[in-house]
């Protein structure tokens, strides 16, 4: 099965035109190796503290006849091991060479000793065994090549338990989208945030750089640079502390293997992390929120521990948004059907939110710093201001004991958007009251939301299956990006659409332009006619049932 879990946007011009290929120098070798290494040491010390523990048992249970019966076992080692001997199975993959390519005496494998021996040539010119002609590295580049009037999708994708980011071109002026490159990732990938501070080896560089960063089940956050292809390893780890500090011998002195490993602390997650938000004023910060229900404040700078830790929530933290108009402000969201806002330097005061259910997704509005929006499990949409909230107090660090039976909250409105859980939503950052909602009934809708009275515009399945992802582009007031159970990025333009013309009239309409392709997918042909037969616009009396 292919599923597609989160989207991402990249601005026109932030990428490089022509990304580079990794070049790994000695100090990279070396790192890598090290944290193989590292890893490698970890399992061995888990799978001897259990096999320990397993021994243990089977002193305690088994008695001198299983001793006896496993002599004729022995035995079929014996011969087994004769048979490897005889037909040399046991070193056909020896090399000459082993004795300096194994583990150093820190234990660390030497994985790349053989690549640091290869010649290297830095363009085919200059290999003597390699006669290509200009003409084929010119084609090599032309397909690489990004224009600066292009966008970048970014799709964490995962097919039959391989998971991935491709990197997909838009190119808006041709309607046309394809894959460029993609990163492997470890893990399920849950959440995307793109960056443009300067991170890993680029960190102090002058100029904006182009980055992506990744949350997945792991605990914690890979940061890649976009600007490089076929990379080994992500530029910055946020959270990736040595290994003394997290050896399972330590982990055994506290009571056996892995049983502390899901304690909260305040320097790095302990479980998956399920949000991200950079902000884009202090661009060098980072906030995360994950299921070990933490939220935690990080400085690219020094992205190994983590800057500040909060706790405003129970449960797992869904969601988390910086406010752009305040560049302090933090809003998060949790499956305690909670949303907690409170500035980041002094969190011990808490505006806070009762929900009727847990929150899929939050939104500052882009236009107006006090409102946010908040889609959550039942399938609902609510609009709040953010200086009426109920105001709480605990210290940092510390849960709050807030009575559990909290009344839900008043809100500026509530829309019944879907029948299921509204698992994506976002605002357009051009047009003021623009909204989109993605569920998993395979919905996706388009509001208006002027003046806090929602009204439908648009209901579509654009056949992603369920939607997990929808997002406006950076560039284009009227372009959405979408994807879901199915696999498939699909670009929804709406610019041309006649209901969304009626709601928002659009300056400057191309009127002596031929119409643009209304959906752009990997699969056009795959896709339903670009006309608005499909659309179910929502009359006002439908509306004004979904309102409170």
């Amino acid at each position: 099965s292919t599923m597609i879990s989160s989207l991402a946007w990249v601005r026109k011009g932030a990428a490089q035109e022509v990304p580079a290929r990794v070049k790994l120098t000695d100090e990279d070798f070396s790192r890598i190796s090290a944290q193989m290494g590292d890893q490698l040491k970890l399992a061995k010390d888990d799978l001897a503290a259990m096999q320990d523990d397993d021994d243990v048992d089977h002193d305690a249970t088994h008695s001198d006849t299983d001793m006896e019966a496993a002599v004729p076992e022995q035995a079929e080692i014996t011969e087994t091991g004769n048979e490897l001997d005889i037909y040399k199975l046991d070193t056909y993959d020896d090399d000459e060479e082993a004795d300096s390519d194994g583990p150093d005496e820190d234990g660390r494998i030497s994985l790349f000793s053989k690549v640091r021996g290869l010649a290297y040539h830095n363009s085919n010119k200059e290999d003597p065994y390699i006669e290509l002609g200009d003409s084929d590295e010119d084609d090599e580049l032309d397909e690489m090549r990004i224009s600066p009037t292009d966008n970048l999708i970014l799709a964490a994708k995962t097919e039959d338990d391989i998971s991935h980011i491709e990197v997909y071109v838009y190119e808006e002026s041709e309607d046309n989208l394809f894959v460029h490159h993609d990163i492997l990732l470890p893990s399920f990938p849950l959440c995307l945030e793109w960056l443009d501070f300067p991170s890993g080896r680029n960190l102090g560089q002058s100029t904006p750089g182009n980055y992506i960063a990744v949350g997945t089940f792991e605990p914690q956050v890979e940061i890649w640079n976009l600007d490089t292809i076929d990379s080994l390893f992500p530029d910055v780890i946020l959270g990736a502390l040595p290994s003394s500090q997290t050896s399972a011998a330590d982990k055994k002195k506290k009571g056996g293997p892995l049983r502390t490993a899901k304690r909260s602390n305040a320097e790095t997650h302990v479980d998956a992390v399920m949000a991200i938000s950079w902000n884009t004023v202090q661009r060098n910060l980072i906030a995360t929120g994950s299921a070990d229900a933490t939220v935690k404040l990080w400085d690219l700078n020094r992205p190994e521990t983590a800057t500040a830790n909060y706790t405003p929530h129970r449960n797992k933290v869904q969601a988390v948004r910086w406010n752009k108009f305040e560049p302090a402000v933090l809003l998060t969201g949790g499956y305690d059907k909670r949303v907690c806002a409170f500035d980041s330097r002094a969190p011990d005061t808490v505006a806070m939110w009762k929900l009727s259910a847990d929150v899929e997704c939050l939104l500052w509005d882009p236009m107006h710093s006090e409102r946010f929006f908040v889609s959550t499990e039942d399938g609902l949409v609510k609009a709040f201001d953010v200086r009426l909230g109920t105001t709480i107090t605990h210290t940092a660090g510390n849960k709050s004991t807030k009575n559990v039976n909290e009344p839900v909250s008043d809100s500026l409105f509530t829309l019944h958007a879907h029948d299921s859980a509204v698992s994506a939503m976002d605002l357009s950052p051009f047009a003021d009251g623009l909204l989109v909602t993605g569920s998993g009934d395979k919905n996706v809708k388009v509001w208006s939301i002027k003046e806090n009275q929602p009204i439908c515009i648009l209901s579509r399945d654009i056949e992603v299956g369920k939607v997990f992802s929808a997002n406006f582009s950076p560039d284009a007031p009227y372009t959405i990006s979408l994807a879901g159970s199915k696999g498939k990025v699909i670009v929804w333009n709406l610019e041309d659409n006649a209901n969304v013309r009626r709601a928002f009239p659009i300056r400057q309409h191309r009127q002596s332009k031929e119409p643009r392709k209304e959906l752009v997918a990997m699969e056009p042909d795959d896709e339903p006619e670009d006309d608005d037969a499909d659309d179910v616009p929502l009359d006002d009396e439908d509306e004004d049932e979904d309102h409170v």
